[in-house]
């Protein structure tokens, strides 16, 4: 492993090939297949740490997939990649199905010309050689992620999510009744001291929807949450199929006669919600109570023009913009949308 992966983002997924990588063996030749020692306990904890954790492998889907679930591994693994198709397109595949950057995948195989094949296709990926394995744990882009209890619960929000779509594709109404009979409630308070790790995490991870991929740490969070002129809120999603965690992110600094919201973020997988929205409605009220117009400032990047246009919506103006993408917006708060029907909007 490089040192180069160290000035990289933070690893999001680990993508494992199965023969001679998770087990040694290979399966389509009858082979007796014994997993690689600790491999079960390097998987297990990558999952606590929040990691998520899929497979590109040519195999046959069902046979790898018995032999998974028979060693009590399958559940580990979202949107695996089981067929006879180029890695490079597995990883492709599980990267849209999870919605995050390619830039923050490992992936580990025994073939040099598999690691090579996704090398060419994918540069952003760092391919690390199955003998390596063992080491994983201690890997410099894995080594400090911080333990959070909404990371130890990563994996089963996104098998909620993986629920909620199939649902979503075999519902027959309107997309607005799909939203209303999710019975969705968006929580929205003051950060206290046991979000902070938290909130740190979601300014490093969350890149499409953010307004200026700033990103702070705990020390600097807890001082915006205990100032007079700050307001540091997070949010929280549920429905009926459980919670999404803590999934989004507001910093407004207080002025006297105008607010500015200096950071705006919400996890993706969100998105389609329309949570990002209503967060923005309720500061515009809040800043409206008080008397005052809002300002925003936004950073232009290569992921979160939605957040652009969720701002451009919800009628805020462009006041100043710089030769680096900074931009000032303004909203003189003359028109606030209510908060949707489909979604109990609760603040604490």
């Amino acid at each position: 492993m490089t040192s180069a992966s160290e000035n990289r983002k933070n690893v999001k997924c680990v993508v494992w090939d199965l023969d001679n990588t998770l087990w040694s063996g290979v399966l389509v030749e009858g082979d007796e297949l014994i997993l690689k020692p600790e491999i079960v306990n390097i998987i297990k904890a990558l999952d606590a740490q929040g990691i998520l954790q899929s497979i590109a492998s040519k195999n046959n889907y069902e046979d790898a997939m018995d032999k998974l679930r028979s060693v009590g591994l399958d559940e580990y693994f979202l949107y695996p990649q089981i067929n006879w198709n180029p890695k490079s397109s597995a990883i492709a595949t599980i990267r849209e199905k999870l919605n995050i950057g390619i830039d923050t995948f490992l992936f580990i195989d025994d073939q040099p010309f598999e690691r090579d094949e996704v090398q060419a296709l994918h540069p952003e990926v760092e391919c690390v050689d199955a003998l390596e394995y063992a080491a994983l744990l201690h890997h410099p882009r894995i080594v400090n992620i911080k333990k959070t209890d909404d990371a130890a619960q990563r994996r089963v929000r996104y098998l909620e999510d993986m629920q909620r779509q199939n649902d979503e594709e075999d519902y027959q109404g309107t997309p607005e009744a799909f939203l209303a009979a999710l019975d969705m409630e968006f929580t929205i308070s003051s950060a206290q001291p046991e979000d902070l790790l938290r909130a740190e995490e979601l300014t490093e991870r969350t890149n499409q929807l953010n307004s200026t991929g700033i990103t702070y740490d705990k020390e600097e969070l807890a001082h915006f949450m205990n100032s007079d002129t700050h307001e540091l809120l997070v949010c929280e999603l549920k429905d009926k199929y459980g919670s999404y965690g803590k999934i989004g992110l507001a910093l407004i600094e207080i002025g006297e006669s105008s607010d500015m919201i200096k950071l705006l973020l919400m996890s993706c997988r969100t998105a389609a919600r329309g949570v990002g929205s209503v967060l923005l409605s309720y500061l515009m009220k809040q800043a409206q109570s008080r008397g005052h117009t809002l300002q925003a400032q936004f950073k232009r990047t290569s992921r979160n023009r939605q957040m652009l246009v969720t701002y451009q919506f919800a009628n805020f103006k462009e006041i100043t913009r710089d030769d680096e993408g900074n931009i000032l917006f303004e909203n003189d708060l003359s028109l606030v949308k209510d908060y949707p029907d489909y979604i109990k909007v609760i603040t604490q």
